[in-house]
């Protein structure tokens, strides 16, 4: 047969329970230490952050494309250059 648990056990197990439940709506309302809150107008919002961050990988993007483009030109007027000088008689 399984020991039964003693009387007082529940009761025990409810105190931390009841002083964590006092406890909790002072620390959810509780005020910032005074000096640490930046000033809503001061600081930028996410938005603008996530906006600035598209700017950049934008900028990136193009850049990225240009360079792939001009090489891409770069190697196309070599390969007209080549088939060109094929297309030549060679001088003897």
């Amino acid at each position: 047969m399984a020991a039964r648990p003693a009387a007082g056990a529940p009761v025990s197990m409810l105190l931390p329970l009841l002083l964590l439940l006092l406890l909790v709506p002072r620390l959810l309302t509780a005020e910032p230490a005074s000096g640490s809150v930046i000033p809503a107008e001061s600081r930028p919002c996410v938005d603008c952050h996530a906006f600035e961050f598209m700017q950049r990988a934008l900028q990136d993007l193009k850049k990225t494309a240009y360079n792939l483009d001009t090489r891409t030109e770069t190697l196309l007027l070599q390969a007209e250059r080549r088939a060109l000088c094929e297309c030549w008689p060679a001088v003897s």
